[in-house]
């Protein structure tokens, strides 16, 4: 049995590793912020006996005993990162640095929740770990894609500097369960907006795609991450299967039983054209692919909304 601290553990891939972590025995110490988490993500945690909740923005330092870091604490959709550009900058590079700076006085190993965005609109397809990327610096996505990116070489240069263990992940496209339904993103826009009749809105033509990974097979593979002593990464975590958005949303009607029209409207800024991992890293080094297909992951998640929507 291990202490595990997940920074971002409220949030929607956090809650979830949280869970996975409590299932196998470790005492886990959830911290959260709350600024894009629910707290009725870990409700149902509250009561383990081995779950503990504090609420601190990593922006500040920590002073906790445990014996090992996930570090997720960052807004991760547009909506939330562009909300308070600045803040997000803050907390991934300032929060990098106080969570590194945790792991160094504790010896303990760091895993980084880094993300596919460190690639921008990329320029090779499907993306290798080895890619530098095509980001824009000033653009209005870039309080995310820079300071992820700025994360990664903080995490990078403790590691050559201080011989700190680290792990880092680059997380592709992740969906599921408790995906906040105002965040903007493709796949719980498209299905609130189904459910509730709406028209459902396609950026560009439909054409570009993405690659959807869902969420109970992204933790199977950062948890394999941080458990093996081989690998620092980079790694991509992330659904090499290949959808274009007018498949999803056509898909998620059907699932969904709507009624609703597809409309389209302008592409946004910087907006990716193709994002698609190449995982052959993290098959060869971790064992890891994903398992659960797109259609299945789908349904799952549309009965969650489905439910969130009739509580109300």
């Amino acid at each position: 049995m291990q202490r595990v601290l997940v920074t971002g553990g409220a949030g929607f891939i956090g809650s979830h590793l949280c869970e996975r972590l409590l299932a196998r025995g470790d005492e886990v110490l959830c911290v959260d912020n709350f600024f894009t988490s629910r707290r009725q993500n870990i409700a149902h945690l509250l009561g383990h006996p081995m779950f503990e909740l504090m609420r601190h923005d990593i922006t500040w330092p920590l002073y906790v005993e445990v014996d090992r870091i996930y570090n997720l604490a960052c807004p991760a959709s547009p909506v939330h990162y562009q909300f308070d550009p600045v803040q997000t900058t803050k907390t991934s590079v300032h929060g990098a640095i106080n969570m590194l700076g945790l792991a160094k006085r504790l010896k303990v190993r760091i895993l980084q929740a880094s993300t596919s965005e460190v690639y921008g609109d990329p320029a090779q397809h499907p993306q290798t770990e080895s890619y530098w990327g095509n980001v824009n610096p000033i653009g209005p996505r870039a309080c995310y894609d820079e300071s992820k990116r700025c994360a990664e070489t903080l995490f990078f240069d403790y590691h050559r500097q201080h011989n700190l263990q680290i792990r880092v992940v680059r997380i592709f496209n992740t969906f599921g369960p408790r995906m906040h339904p105002n965040d903007g993103r493709v796949v719980s826009n498209f299905i609130v907006q189904a459910l509730k009749g709406e028209p459902i809105t396609l950026y560009g033509n439909g054409s570009q795609s993405r690659s959807f990974c869902y969420v109970d097979d992204l933790v199977t593979g950062m948890i394999a991450m941080m458990d093996q002593d081989e690998l620092v990464g980079p790694v991509n975590l992330g659904n090499p299967g290949e959808f274009t958005i007018l498949e999803l949303a056509t898909m998620i009607k059907e699932l969904t039983g709507s009624t609703s029209e597809i409309v389209f409207q302008p592409l946004p800024q910087d907006d990716p054209v193709r994002r698609r991992p190449d995982i052959s890293l993290a098959k060869a080094k971790l064992h890891w692919e994903p398992t659960i297909p797109l259609r299945d992951g789908l349904a799952r998640t549309v009965a969650f909304f489905r439910e969130l929507i009739a509580a109300g």
